[in-house]
């Protein structure tokens, strides 16, 4: 049965204030360009032009997670539905497109509500639009907000008996190990008692490939990198030259992870937020990890932190895989 509730229109997102996000952002480059070795978040990929960037290189017949999560949600839609009850809001975490969304919410029961997370706010109205119009009785509250922090659900998912996460895009895989356990941790603090969260997870596999996704021939993913610079420079008055960084991306074995970096070509003064950074040549700006899990290895970070494993659905190469969990109710997160 399609999910469908009762006729709403779509309200205006709970938003971050964005004099604190501009103020954050600014925080996390000077404490990341000022370390040892240089860092951003990936999440500051995420501008208008970076969602935008990222949509691109999904489509790149080098990058296969989309197609493999696209497929696995396809095949597996009825199954993966049934651990969604009737009544249940299902919250998705970094929403971006709402693709993936979609197959879910077809497949679903009549829910209380649709609560995407972005922190990119004029990407998810523009797509909390397109799916209101194509699930007119579906209430829809999208909130714009960091999804690795705490953040407050609209009254239809407080209210709601349940609340199922989604998290697709392997996103989980851009934290640190202990980043991830953290979110986790959130997330069932958010969703609450009997949550279930479903999380899409690329698996480890033989480099060429992972290091083929990661560095498209026509050069989107590179651009999607760059954009960072263009973003400080935009945003925080930076003097950050394209021409002379460029991007780098690579796959470390001992840790199974994708490493992206912004390379400086050569010795450079930069400066941005009111500060001057020195760049030597070679000199990297590391800005995204994709760690890549095994089933097993994904479920043992997720125990540690009360989720308990309820169903994997993966690829015929087992390239991808989507997990299911449901939490315990003795988890951490929910103790007083």
């Amino acid at each position: 049965m399609a999910a469908l509730a009762r006729t709403n229109s779509l309200p205006n997102s709970l938003s971050m204030n964005d004099e604190a996000e501009e103020s954050a952002f600014a925080r996390d480059v000077l404490k990341g360009l000022g370390a040892r070795r240089k860092n951003l978040p990936p999440k500051y990929f995420y501008d208008g032009a970076g969602s935008q960037l990222f949509e691109r290189i999904t489509e790149q017949p080098e990058y296969y997670p989309t197609r493999c999560e696209m497929r696995i949600l396809q095949d597996n839609a009825a199954a993966i539905a049934k651990l969604i009850p009737a009544g249940a809001a299902l919250v998705e975490f970094g929403s971006g497109s709402n693709k993936k969304a979609r197959i879910l919410l077809t497949a679903a029961p009549v829910l209380a509500a649709y609560v995407p997370v972005d922190i990119s706010a004029e990407m998810l109205e523009q797509e909390a639009e397109a799916l209101q119009r194509d699930f007119p009785r579906l209430t829809i509250r999208p909130v714009a907000a960091d999804f690795t922090q705490s953040f407050e659900l609209p009254d239809e998912a407080k209210a709601a008996p349940l609340r199922v996460g989604f998290f697709p895009g392997s996103t989980i895989g851009n934290f640190e190990p202990h980043e991830a356990a953290a979110f986790l941790r959130n997330a069932a603090k958010i969703l609450g008692p009997n949550a279930t969260l479903i999380v899409g997870a690329d698996l480890i596999k033989p480099a060429e490939f992972l290091n083929a996704a990661y560095n498209d021939a026509a050069g989107v993913t590179a651009k999607f990198n760059l954009n960072l610079l263009v973003r400080m420079n935009r945003e925080l008055g930076g003097t950050f030259k394209l021409g002379t960084f460029e991007h780098h991306a690579f796959y470390n074995r001992e840790r199974h992870r994708i490493e992206m970096h912004l390379a400086s070509l050569k010795r450079q003064k930069v400066k941005v937020a009111g500060e001057c950074f020195d760049f030597r040549a070679g000199e990297t700006i590391h800005t995204e990890n994709s760690y890549k899990y095994s089933v097993e290895s994904l479920g043992a970070l997720a125990r540690g932190v009360g989720w308990l494993p309820a169903g994997v659905w993966m690829d015929a190469k087992k390239y991808f895989s989507i997990q299911a969990f449901t939490l315990a109710p003795d988890a951490p997160a929910l103790r007083p």
